[in-house]
């Protein structure tokens, strides 16, 4: 029999998308660009470079002021909010659990809003899939160490199964250590799950890591679309390896104290 292809994310495009604030701020300036089907994306740049604007115009946090986005084709304004959200996985920095529900109704709340109530298996699989052992499943957020909200976030984020992940600084709140772990389960889930991952986030070290592609943003504009191994290589311009220097340099200076040992 032949081997059965993996599940793939959607495409994601965005045509003359702008986003103007009061004061005739533009966040977002008339941006068009192509996200592949199963593709792990990063943006990055520095604070009000545009960056999470034009992540929430994906699932509708936010309105764009001109242009459309479009997820497989159809735009989604042709859709309400709500329907819309269903199909996409949200993470964010402050993981936004609620403390009075337990872990295993955290997770399975957006299954419940789509009329689904037998949720018990589909806790403990996905709790599984993010590395926490079954027993969390009764406890409350506060019992948690930020680690495991994270995990947990990034498990109600998968539960109704969709295909695009969003995640807005995803690891920001963590220290070095768990944000490095939970980085790599990230990765590992998107190329298991087949996904199209758009993150968001100021750390470059972290975006040439675990991207496979780095959309450097600046001042509302994409100034650089890169591969790592380009940005890596010079090949992304100023801005870019501006912030390419950062890690670099840190690695630089880790060898010479390693040297001097």
């Amino acid at each position: 029999m032949p081997a059965q292809s993996r599940p793939q994310g959607p495409s994601v495009s965005f045509e003359g998308v702008s986003k103007r604030y009061a004061g005739g701020v533009d966040a977002v300036a008339a941006l068009s660009l192509q996200i592949a089907a199963g593709t792990f994306v990063a943006l990055v740049g520095g604070s009000g470079s545009g960056k999470s604007t034009l992540l929430k115009t994906i699932n509708r946090l936010i309105e764009p002021s001109t242009g459309r986005v479009l997820i497989n084709g159809a735009p989604v304004a042709d859709a309400e909010p709500h329907e819309v959200r269903r199909r996409i996985g949200y993470v964010f920095q402050n993981v936004g659990l609620f403390p009075h529900l337990t872990v295993a109704e955290n997770i399975a709340i957006g299954r419940r809003l789509i009329g689904e109530r037998d949720n018990a298996t589909r806790v403990a699989e996905l709790l599984d899939l993010v590395d926490l052992p079954a027993d969390v499943a009764t406890r409350f957020p506060d019992a948690l160490s930020g680690g495991q909200r994270q995990r947990v976030g990034v498990a109600r984020a998968l539960a109704t199964e969709p295909g695009l992940m969003l995640m807005d600084e995803p690891f920001g709140a963590l220290d070095p250590v768990t944000r490095d772990q939970l980085g790599h389960a990230v990765r590992a889930l998107h190329d298991r799950l087949g996904l199209t991952t758009i993150m968001v986030t100021h750390d470059m070290a972290e975006a040439l890591l675990l991207a496979d592609r780095v959309l450097v943003m600046d001042a509302g504009h994409i100034v650089a679309d890169a591969t790592p191994a380009d940005l890596l290589a010079g090949k992304g311009g100023p801005v870019a390896d501006a912030l390419v220097a950062v890690p670099r340099e840190q690695a630089r200076a880790l060898a010479a104290l390693e040297r001097r040992q």
